[in-house]
This record gives C-alpha cells, structure tokens and sequence, in this order.
C-alpha cells in the first residue's frame, strides 16, 4: 500500500498521454494505465504504451483486447479505408475525418470506470484536446462533462456515496504547442512517443496523416525539434 490516491490514466503511447501520465504523476497519484488493443492499424503505439508506463512508474498497466474492426466505421480500424493524408494543417478540423472511431473515447472511458471502481480510485485522465484535433466530437469538454454525469448516475460506490469519479481533461483547452511545452517541463521524452495513424512497416511515422501533421505544427510553434523519425524526412 503505497498511500497515494489511485487514478486511472488512458494511456495509448501519444504525445498527450504521455503527457497526460507525467503530469499525473507529478500531482501524486498512484498510476494505473489503461491502454487498448482494439485492431488500430497503428497498434505499434501500445510499444510506446508500455515503455513509458514502466517509466512513471505505473502500479499495473493493463491493456485490454477489443475487436473494433468488426464494428468498422473507420479508417483506423477497417484497412480496406485509406488513411486522409491533409496538405494544409489549417484543413484538419473542419469536418469530422474517417478516422474517427465510432464511440472510442465512449467505449474507453467505460472500461476506465469499471476499473476505477474495482481498485477503487476517484480520478480517471483522459488525454482529449479540443484546439489542436482532428475535430471528433468525443473529445469535447462538454462530453467529458457529460460523461462524468453519467458516471456518477452509473457505479454501485457511486449510488451508495461511498465514491465520487471525476473525469480528468487537463489538456483539453491548450494548444499542442502549449501540451509539448508542458511537456518539457515535466521531463517528458518525447522520442518514446508514437502517434502516427498509418506507420511504415519498419514503424516510421508517415508526417502525412492528421496526427502528424499536427504534432509537427505543434513542436514548430513550441519551437522545438521533433524527435521521431518521419518517413521521407
């Protein structure tokens, strides 16, 4: 027993959960990170899951297997759907991409909670932004809020008011430069990081797909240097 309050982290390997890690960390929780397995195209970010849960010093990382592509709905998921590679980062947001997965984010947070209140620990972190992002509707502030509604309405600890969850969004509001800055100030290794939607074979990010695109723009604006290696670079 280590006295810490527990929280739970999604955690997919990216530049805002790791991000989102450090910085639960560095408030004293007692980390246990939840990644998935759900048939991505880019699953090689679950290698990147696991080295930096090792690194914060997670409690337990459990990564559960789901099978999303049976679902489909997405370019993530179904491999037949090609991943959108923008020419303008200005573009990225304007419409809803095909590489949004229907009700991810839903289907996260449920699991976190089922753990949250297992282990049991108040505080679930989820890495959503809603500046610099693809523009899908599950990262929104007001979903988190919604959610965290629902949450409450659902749990036996919470009925019974034995426990309260609060959905943690810390980085919802700031900029990826702001979240790289942040970043860095906290000792995040961002070369350990993976967000590439549609890697090389050998695991090189491809700088064309929307998450590259504005993780570049990000570390430009930060006015720092990437430390992944592109395809092509």
């Amino acid at each position: 027993m280590s006295g810490k309050e527990k929280a739970v982290v999604l955690l997919s390997g990216g530049l805002d959960s790791t991000t989102l890690t450090a910085l639960a960390r560095q408030e004293g929780f007692e980390l246990y990170c939840l990644s998935f397995h759900y048939g991505q195209r880019h699953a090689g970010e679950l290698e990147a899951a696991a080295r930096i849960a090792k690194i914060y010093g997670a409690a337990d990382h459990l990564v559960v297997d789901l099978d999303l592509k049976k679902i489909g709905g997405s370019a993530l998921t179904d491999f037949n759907v090609g991943v959108p590679k923008a020419s303008d980062v200005d573009q990225i947001g304007q419409t809803i991409p095909v590489t949004y997965v229907p009700a991810r984010n839903t289907i996260f947070l449920s699991y976190a909670l089922a753990w949250a209140e297992v282990l049991p620990a108040g505080h679930i972190f989820i890495g959503v932004n809603a500046l610099d992002y693809s523009g899908y509707p599950d990262c929104r502030p007001e979903y988190i809020a919604a959610f965290e509604k629902m949450a409450n309405l659902a749990t036996k600890a919470a009925v019974e008011g034995k426990a309260v969850v609060k959905i943690r969004a810390p980085l919802s509001k700031l900029s990826k430069a702001q979240i790289i800055k942040k970043g860095i100030d906290l000792g995040v290794d961002y070369s350990l990081t993976h967000s590439c939607y549609d890697p090389t074979v050998e695991g090189l990010a491809c700088g064309r797909c929307d998450s590259c695109l504005l993780r570049k723009k990000g570390f430009k604006e930060a006015g720092l240097e990437d430390p992944v290696e592109y395809e092509n670079r």
